[in-house]
């Protein structure tokens, strides 16, 4: 039942990107693919755009294609070296000779990985041994459909009336674990029929003529994977013009052409050609993923999971912990349900005594729906501590500091000593590349907040975007502090009872950030919300963050202090409205678009990175906005990507879905679409239905937050 809801929602998916795709009767697919045993199916997906194609004759079709625009292919050839010039791409070594470039990409599959090392690049990729079977003709019709069973583990392809059948198993070997042997190329490995057994069982089952079809050969191959399971493109963190595109996950094929066209756009522009984040290799973190054992480790769950449920925020188990904040064993004790960010453990929600901290996943409410609700209202109605000390931290020194980061924030960073900006930096086309905090401690001092996920992203968007030989020096201090944000309407009083700082609305307005000291500890104090409350982001210095977090527990009881985690974060901020990077916004939405247009400065005329095609894009209506829209029914499930239909045709999708404790309904945050140009009038006149997993469900449609749409709270 549960693998039908996750394809029914797949099939929502599908709709919701103009993707064709059908769901069908156990009748209708086996009409379409006569193989196949039905008595356990209970329904199917089919996309008929789906196909096949030869790799060979694609590759070599793309190799004529190239040198008949002027490209040289030198075969045969080893790679010696990389060779960075201040930074950036000079040339490579190798075994014929230097060749001196402008431009490095490294496509090289498997072998990515150690030549980006060769550089200081840091590319996570294991090589896992895959097997597929290839049988004599079997009577299976020409032309079938590609055939996936998940629950089996299994795939097929038809092949020259026999069929091509591999799988996924959970327990995958891996390859080259002390580097792939310099022999080793256009080879395969010996195929190993005792480790297949499994997946050769689960297919008798589904396709019982396997039993009788002769068997070709069984194939093992070594193929690259990644930690995510995503593929590997952009620009390398590490160094300028060297470009990356690798780690396809056996779909290689399937991708290389899309993957192909935006990584070239990429190399020619400087920046992606839309928003790639799920592939960006600015996901990664060279602390975490340059560790061979914890991307061995975190890439053979992945390959293992590649076809088991995709659980609603289901977390990696393996390679844990790996980072932790200074509080994690306290907070563990306490009861912590834990998920892992980027390597970090964060406290995802909090169980009651005696109940063991874990995940039970479902597409229904999950194991932690009632726990996260008790961390809301006490956020809402009292005082609740959050861990947030994997925040990605910056401090930008120097005297040209104001100067450079006047020119990358859209939002005016020049204010005096002692104010926060809340900012976007935008590219070159208008859209949001960051959405993070800039607190400016001294006229030289600025100390930059942003999300733990983006911590490599937006430093390395910083650093390339800082004026040549400025003066002006950006430093990632995520380690040295922790965070503790105390949030909801008490959090004054209980601040105030361990600070002699004056917190009053006069000394310390919303906005504010000043140095305060608690429990002897000296830490940067901001006061600012992501959950729509009075509260106060204080950044500790690592070593003192346990008597920070014991001061204010004790100085909380009275108000009930409790301890929360992100899942909690997650309905707050939702009721709020307030954007997420990554989901709500991102490299192709506009500040305009994402309805935060308040956050852009008083003064356009001021230049900054993408000014000019923001005012360019406001001569034209907007083809798409945010909108907030809600769905009364409980027993309704809103995760994102669910489709948004108004007057009957569907307009775009949710960016996030959630439910929101306080306002007692479910909440989801999404763009509406339309080629004439969206305005709040528009929005406003439609008639709004959502498809949840292939069901059209009533939604409403709001144009301010549900919670405190005036934004009184924070400023209280």
């Amino acid at each position: 039942a549960e693998r039908m809801v996750e394809i029914k929602r797949q099939a929502t998916t599908a709709r919701s990107f103009g993707l064709e795709m059908h769901l069908l009767s156990p009748k209708e697919a086996r009409d379409l693919w006569p193989l196949i045993d039905i008595r356990d199916v209970v329904g199917a997906a089919y996309l008929p755009t789906d196909g096949q194609a030869n790799p060979s004759d694609i590759t070599l079709s793309l190799a004529k294609g190239a040198r008949q625009k002027g490209v040289r292919i030198i075969e045969d050839v080893a790679v010696t070296d990389l060779v960075l010039k201040e930074g950036r791409a000079h040339g490579v070594e190798t075994e014929q000779g230097f060749i001196a470039c402008e431009t490095i990409v490294i496509c090289a599959g498997q072998w990515s990985k150690e030549i980006g090392r060769k550089a200081g690049i840091v590319i996570p990729l294991q090589s896992v041994e895959h097997q597929y079977l290839i049988t004599e003709p079997c009577g299976a019709p020409r032309n079938l459909p590609t055939l996936r069973d998940p629950d089996r583990l299994i795939y097929y392809k038809e092949e020259v009336g026999g069929l091509i059948m591999g799988g996924y198993e959970p327990n995958p070997i891996p390859w080259a674990l002390d580097g792939i042997p310099e022999s080793f190329h256009f080879t395969l490995l010996e195929s190993r029929f005792d480790h297949f057994e499994k997946i050769m069982e689960q297919a008798l089952i589904r396709t019982p003529v396997l039993a009788t079809a002769g068997v070709k050969t069984l194939i093992n191959g070594p193929e690259s994977f990644t930690p995510d399971g995503n593929f590997i493109l952009g620009e390398a963190p590490e160094a300028r013009n060297v470009f990356v595109g690798c780690g396809f996950n056996a779909f290689g094929i399937a991708s290389g052409g899309g993957a192909g066209w935006a990584l070239a756009q990429w190399a020619l522009a400087g920046e992606p050609p839309m928003d790639l984040w799920p592939v960006d290799i600015r996901r990664f973190s060279s602390s975490v993923h340059g560790e061979d054992i914890f991307v061995r480790e975190r890439t053979l769950e992945a390959y293992a999971k590649h076809y088991t449920m995709a659980w609603p925020q289901e977390e990696y188990e393996s390679a844990r912990p790996r980072k932790t904040s200074r509080l994690y064993a306290t907070l563990a004790a306490k009861g912590a349900c834990f998920g892992s960010k980027l390597g970090w453990e964060r406290p995802n929600w909090f169980v009651q005594p005696g109940v063991v901290p874990r995940d039970i996943y479902s597409y229904g409410r999950q194991n932690w729906f009632d726990a996260v609700g008790e961390e809301h209202r006490a956020a809402r109605e009292r005082v609740a501590l959050f861990d947030q000390s994997s925040f990605a931290k910056y401090e930008v020194r120097g005297g040209a500091a104001e100067a450079a980061l006047d020119n990358l924030c859209a939002a005016d960073v020049t204010r005096a000593p002692g104010r926060i900006t809340y900012t976007q930096m935008l590219n070159a086309r208008g859209g949001i590349e960051c959405d993070l905090t800039v607190s400016r401690f001294a006229p030289d001092l600025y100390f930059i907040v942003t999300g733990t996920g983006f911590r490599t992203h937006d430093l390395a968007w910083m650093k390339r975007n800082l004026p040549a030989r400025a003066e002006v020096e950006i430093t990632d201090v995520t380690e040295r502090y922790g965070c503790l944000s105390l949030m909801g309407p008490d959090a004054r009083d209980v601040l105030s009872k361990v600070t002699g700082a004056d917190l009053s609305n006069d000394a310390f307005p919303f906005g504010g950030c000043r140095e305060i000291e608690i429990a002897g500890v000296s830490l940067r104090a901001l006061r600012i919300t992501y959950v729509g409350e009075l509260g106060f982001e204080l950044h500790v210095p690592a070593e003192g963050i346990a008597r920070v977090y014991a001061a204010l527990m004790q100085a909380g009881k009275a108000q009930g202090i409790a301890d929360a985690g992100y899942r909690a974060i997650e309905s707050l901020r939702l009721e709020k409205a307030y954007r997420a990077w990554g989901a709500d916004i991102g490299g192709d939405t506009t500040p305009d678009e994402a309805g935060l247009g308040f956050a852009l400065r008083k003064n356009l005329n001021r230049a900054f990175l993408g000014r000019d095609a923001l005012l360019e894009k406001r001569k034209v209506p907007l083809a798409r906005k945010l909108a907030i829209f809600t769905v009364d029914d409980a027993q309704i499930i809103l995760l994102g990507r669910e489709t948004i239909i108004r007057n009957g045709e569907p307009v775009g999708w949710l960016t996030s879905g959630g439910w929101g404790y306080t306002v007692g309904t479910n909440v989801g945050l999404g763009y509406v679409r339309s080629a004439k140009g969206v305005t709040d009038a528009f929005l406003a006149e439609g008639d709004y239905r959502l498809e949840v997993a292939g069901e059209e469900v009533p939604a409403r449609f709001h144009a301010r937050p549900l919670y405190d749409p005036t934004g009184s709270r924070p400023r209280a």
